[in-house]
């Protein structure tokens, strides 16, 4: 071959496979990483109640004044008995991480229910605000998948 060349070749190429090798199986097995994920989406829910807050920042529609007067002025949204917001919970099944909660009443005040004169109040889902839970869900999987070429 005339002209200027280099010629690369990958010595030890037994190590470099062994790498590939550990960073697909973490690729595969992502179960540890979306058992952190879902811890996280706990806490992180559990904080925009507190907040009484929306995915989106948005802070969730007041109380009716009926409302208030059945719960004798209590004026915490979505946290009379604090089930629905202690009760949050993830499921991992092969590849897939599912979070939520499994009472009755969650999907009425996720969505609302208009007949019912009941706003809706997203309470599930990834915040979009000055924090964002995807930041973090991708330092999480990065974490993870550095972990195998430790």
């Amino acid at each position: 071959m005339a002209g200027s060349f280099i010629t690369v070749r990958a010595y030890g190429s037994g190590e470099i496979n062994a790498l590939l090798s550990r960073i697909a199986r973490a690729g595969t097995d992502l179960e540890p990483a979306f058992a952190e994920i879902g811890e996280y989406l706990i806490e992180a829910t559990q904080e925009r109640f507190k907040l009484e807050l929306a995915p989106n920042g948005e802070q969730w529609e007041p109380l009716a004044p009926e409302t208030l007067a059945r719960k004798d002025g209590e004026d915490r949204i979505l946290q009379q008995s604090g089930t629905m917001r202690d009760l949050l919970a993830y499921q991992i099944t092969g590849r897939v991480l599912t979070f939520g909660s499994n009472q009755e009443y969650a999907a009425t005040h996720q969505f609302g229910r208009e007949e019912d004169g009941i706003p809706a109040r997203p309470f599930l889902g990834l915040t979009t605000g000055p924090w964002r839970d995807a930041d973090e869900i991708v330092e999480i999987l990065q974490d993870h998948l550095k972990d195998a070429i430790a």
